[in-house]
């Protein structure tokens, strides 16, 4: 039972002295065990097959989800802006770098039944754990406001006006909870991630340079003219991939999902699977919008209808059409994962319930706090004049500043042997993690060096 659950109908049972009451989310999740241990029981190749479906969701959905509006403007500008060079190994890269990350919180999620947040609070005081929340809180609506750029963009390309565009997101957020099921929830919410995969047709209806796409990944080298919009370029697409919500997102649902530790090899192959198919859709995005590079278009604005508008002399109507509609998805998938994830971490460290197993009655907060994120960032973008570019650069910036201090939370957590016993972080993994907090440590400086003295790369010999 998670902390925070409160009875439903179902009963307490035991004796004077001791009681167990069995929460509606208790019988759900136990529900969806029976069914991964028949499976598990099971030998052969459909079995395997079968229980890797009933155990994959969290790590697609974290991975997919992190493709978002602002991340997948973030690399339609890289592509616009650099070709196919320097930042194709470089991506994959980051969500290399976003495997090491998410395996530690599906071991944590598996080994504590616990949230991230609810973690953080119980072993280093409701201090830090009131600072994570709070952190997350800000970073999460920041973020969410920029889902809602993107989706109002994205449906601006077909004539969509913005108040619509907003409300549509938001009735489809809604009609994703109403299941009150977490296996339908991450089902229904899987199925508009997958969409997220459109951007590679759109990438091959531009005719890719793959002689240049091969020789970028062989002879990857640092870009020439290293400057400060290079920085801000490189910077949003670490932030694309690697940010605070993920390590709350996936440690949540990993426990709402009801994973165990014999879970934990499912779990990380769920985080890879996510992984590959987010890099294959970043990689292709920057793939479709190369050739206004090639061609010297001009694309420099990080609104999904502007790039659309700038492919269709290149891919024709329907494939700038679907270029937009994969900018909406992006939006619509990040909005609802996002706006989860602070639900998660609310229910977290006020001991509220917070499962999507949960009926409206029993989980008021839960779904309030859910609900009133989206609504209130979706009407922030509906705000006349709002400079929707600066919001969606800062955003990506923002989330490469604030993962460190997260980082090192999760690295205390997973390293913590009182709550992990055997399932502490081995040498190697320590190392990789503490060269993913290096990496990002080192991006922050270099943007913190480039806002306090701006011509610094003029004198180092930028351009």
């Amino acid at each position: 039972m998670s902390v925070g659950s409160q009875p439903s109908e179902t009963e307490g049972i035991g004796n004077a002295d001791e009681t167990v009451v069995i929460t509606h989310e208790d019988v759900d999740r136990a529900h969806d065990r029976v069914r991964v241990s028949a499976a598990r029981a099971r030998r052969g190749f459909f079995s395997n097959a079968r229980l890797l479906w009933l155990l994959v969701g969290p790590g697609v959905l974290v991975m997919l989800g992190e493709n978002d509006g602002p991340s997948m403007l973030s690399y339609a500008a890289t592509g616009a802006k650099f070709g196919v060079g320097f930042f194709i190994p470089f991506v994959m890269l980051t969500f290399c770098m976003a495997i090491v990350v998410q395996e530690m919180t599906v071991r944590l999620g598996a080994a504590t039944h616990r949230g991230h947040a609810e973690l953080i609070f119980d072993r280093f005081g409701p201090f830090w754990g009131w600072f994570s929340m709070i952190d997350l809180a800000i970073g999460n609506f920041l973020t969410l406001i920029t889902e809602f750029i993107a989706i109002r963009a994205g449906l601006g390309f077909f004539g969509v006006p913005p108040w619509l565009a907003v409300l549509i997101a938001l009735v489809i957020l809604y009609a994703a909870l109403m299941s009150h099921r977490y296996w339908t929830w991450e089902r229904i919410t899987l199925a508009a991630a997958a969409f997220n995969l459109v951007f590679i047709p759109v990438a091959l209806m531009t005719h890719p340079n793959w002689h240049g796409v091969g020789h970028s990944l062989i002879t990857w080298h640092p870009l020439p003219g290293f400057n400060k919009d290079t920085l801000l370029i490189i910077l949003a697409d670490i932030g694309a991939t690697v940010t605070p919500w993920m390590l709350f997102f996936q440690q949540s649902a990993t426990v709402d999902k009801g994973l165990t530790t014999k879970d934990i090899r499912f779990g990380r192959i769920d985080t890879v699977l996510g992984a590959a198919l987010a890099t294959a859709a970043a990689v292709a995005t920057i793939l479709a919008t190369a050739p206004l590079f090639a061609h010297q278009m001009t694309a420099d604005n990080f609104q999904a209808a502007e790039f659309a508008q700038a492919l269709q002399p290149l891919i024709g109507r329907f494939g700038a059409s679907l270029f937009a509609l994969g900018m909406v998805e992006a939006g619509i998938v990040a909005s609802i994962t996002i706006s989860t994830s602070s639900a998660y971490a609310f229910g977290e460290v006020t001991h509220k319930p917070h499962s999507l197993n949960l009926p409206i009655g029993q989980g008021k907060s839960f779904y309030s706090v859910l609900t009133l994120c989206a609504v209130a960032a979706a009407a922030i973008v509906l705000i006349p004049g709002l400079p929707l570019v600066y919001v969606v650069l800062l955003v990506n910036v923002v989330a490469v500043l604030a993962m460190p201090p997260a980082l090192v939370f999760l690295f205390m957590l997973v390293n913590d042997k009182e709550i992990m016993a055997d399932l502490v972080s081995p040498l190697w993994a320590n190392i990789l993690a503490a060269g993913v907090v290096l990496v990002l440590v080192l991006a922050g400086v270099l943007f913190g060096v480039s806002v306090i003295a701006p011509n610094i790369f003029a004198v180092l010999g930028g351009k």
